[in-house]
């Protein structure tokens, strides 16, 4: 089984897939569990190895009343063994208990067998399912979350995937292993003719204080596999609020490795708890077996004795205790059913929705550049699908040259954030087209065009992990010294060396530990890393200190160098310097020009700059 352990989660996030187009079944109907099947077939030996399993223990338990009915029939009414000495007749007796034993530790290895194999296939197909869930929800346009609340994305990522385990590692073979035992037991009573007689089954006394240390290590075991659910939903929590900053520097592949491997962790422990459950059921099955043989040899002296008369009928009380058991079981199996089949149903509605952001299906590749990226826009319009009656941007058209500073300013709503969507293919334009260094964007492959791209956004997104890996995160592979360099680059080495640990230190969960100068250089750096021949800066120091922004723009001048920048500011005093600064109103270009030009036209931009300076 370990062999298939290792097999890629990404393998069957796209196979055989429900379609975003399939009328999904109405809630609670079993049809729904058949969304699991491309989870399932990977492990075919599995499921055959579980159904044999199964169905040995079944038919071993259906034979017990047939040894049961010999050991009374045979071993104590035949008249052959009753009319022999008192030595033969305990050596009928043990023959006919060596049987009843045999059966007892074959359906307890069956059984045990039949857990572990069960219960490996659910946690398997649960961190496949998991992964293949997660994977396909970053791999999303910004679309998707604006309808889908990420509170309840990570639930069915846990929640759902939970109830889906419990019926995939548990209640699909208990269900089919009552069905066969229910019906078994039936067709035995049909059969025979029974008689009444008191219950074989006797003193359990002894099973409880093993039952209670075993479950005690089970209990710890299954706190330590929560946990570790625990850590891999503290994963997704943390990207999926951070989805922009993951898919513009590309980093979808890594983030989903990451959540596997935390996965993998999570079904490792989970193997251990199941491998001490198995061990468990073979010694309680084992132990109620030698429990009812001590039951069933006091009958059989009680028989001897002449207090009560022998025959079939302790064969039809096992056959009962089997039916009325069988059925009690599967009440309980068929609820489990029908809320695995709903969670079923929500995971398989978030595996086939469709990002309308597609890789191209003739991709085309970018130049080489140096200098800077040319970027030209003609007549893009575009309307929020949330917003389809306003108009974000309207017939816009922009020219910027290789290794420009361009500013982007006016009033909220005025469709500067939005360009930035567009530029990374978060959205489509509905009209128009966009060219980066004369390529259109939708012919790009999305991780080239990204490659391309770095961003520093208004709220600098840190990861609960060390300085020096968050800045890395623009270049995964970038050297301690690369990274040590463009925190230079950023101002942030000075206070990086400060820390506890340097940049070793850890940071907190979204940097907690940093105040939001250190935070904004941090993101600085890691765009510097990147270096792309676009810096798309989003508001960068909107949210600082006088001290804080003046630290921050020396090192946005630092990225900024040697590349084309366009930058978004309400704060008018940070574009200054800008080559060309464009004012936007209600999605369109109203003027462009220099700060002097567009202060001594006495427009949209001026009428800002006065009321601006005039606050400050």
């Amino acid at each position: 089984m370990a062999s298939t352990s290792g097999r890629s989660a990404a393998s069957l996030a796209g196979a055989d897939l429900p379609a975003s187009s399939s009328r999904p079944p109405a809630k609670g109907q079993l049809v729904s569990l058949s969304g699991l099947r491309p989870f399932l077939r990977p492990y075919r030996l599995q499921i055959v190895l579980a159904v044999l399993f199964l169905l040995a223990a079944a038919a071993t338990t259906l034979a017990v009343p047939m040894a049961l009915r010999l050991l009374v029939d045979r071993g104590l009414v035949d008249p052959a063994v009753a009319s022999g000495s008192p030595g033969e007749r305990v050596l009928a007796l043990r023959e006919h208990f060596l049987l009843l034993a045999g059966c007892g530790v074959a359906l307890g290895l069956f059984s045990a067998a039949r857990f572990y194999t069960v219960s490996w296939l659910g946690e398997r197909v649960t961190a496949d399912l998991r992964s293949a869930v997660y994977r396909h929800v970053i791999g999303q346009s910004p679309e998707f979350f604006e309808t889908s609340a990420t509170g309840e994305v990570l639930s069915r990522l846990t929640t759902d995937t939970t109830l889906v385990q419990t019926v995939v590692g548990s209640s699909l073979s208990l269900g089919l292993r009552n069905s066969v035992m229910g019906l078994g037991a039936f067709a035995m009573l049909l059969w025979s003719s029974p008689t009444v007689m008191a219950q074989v089954l006797g003193v359990l006394v002894l099973v409880v204080l093993p039952a209670l240390l075993f479950g005690r290590r089970v209990r710890r075991l299954s706190r330590a596999s929560q946990d570790r659910v625990a850590d891999a939903s503290a994963i997704a929590a943390e990207v999926m609020n951070a989805i922009p900053v993951v898919q513009s520097y590309t980093q979808t592949d890594r983030e989903a490795r990451r959540f596997a491997d935390a996965s993998e962790a999570a079904f490792q422990t989970a193997r251990r708890r199941t491998a001490v459950r198995a061990v468990l059921v073979a010694f309680i099955i084992s132990a109620t077996f030698a429990a009812l043989l001590f039951g069933l040899y006091q009958g059989t002296q009680s028989v001897l004795r002449g207090e009560s008369t022998a025959g079939e009928l302790g064969q039809t009380v096992v056959y009962v205790i089997l039916l009325v058991g069988s059925v009690a079981v599967l009440s309980e199996v068929w609820g489990d059913l029908l809320r695995a089949a709903g969670a079923t149903e929500r995971l398989m509605e978030l595996l086939s929705a469709r990002s309308p952001v597609q890789e191209p299906a003739w991709p085309a590749h970018l130049p080489a550049v140096q200098g800077g990226s040319t970027l030209r826009m003609h007549g893009v319009s575009f309307h929020y699908p949330s917003r389809p009656d306003r108009a974000a941007l309207d017939g816009l058209d922009l020219d910027i040259r290789a290794g420009e500073t361009v500013a982007l300013v006016g009033p909220s709503g005025a469709g500067k954030t939005t360009l930035f969507q567009l530029l990374l293919r978060f959205y489509d334009a509905q009209a128009g087209e966009l060219r980066l260094d004369g390529v259109p964007l939708h012919e790009l492959p999305l991780d080239e065009l990204r490659q391309r791209i770095g961003i520093v956004p208004q709220d600098s997104v840190i990861f609960s992990t060390s300085a020096l890996e968050n800045i890395r995160y623009g270049r995964p592979d970038a050297s301690e010294h690369e990274v040590m360099a463009a925190a230079r680059a950023a101002h942030a080495d000075e206070f990086i060396r400060t820390l506890p640990q340097g940049y070793h230190t850890h940071l907190g969960e979204r940097g907690v530990r940093l105040s939001g100068g250190q935070r904004q250089r941090i993101s600085i750096a890691r765009a510097i890393l990147k270096n792309p021949p676009l810096l798309l800066l989003d508001e960068a120091t909107s949210a600082l200190d006088a001290e804080s922004e003046r630290v921050v723009q020396a090192a946005l001048e630092a990225a900024m160098s040697e590349r084309t920048t366009l930058v978004i500011a309400h704060r008018l005093a940070t574009v200054q310097k800008a080559d060309r600064i464009l004012v936007l109103d209600q999605g369109r270009l109203v003027e462009q020009g220099t700060h002097a030009e567009l202060v001594a036209q006495g427009g949209v931009y001026a009428r800002l700059a006065s009321m601006q300076f005039r606050a400050e």
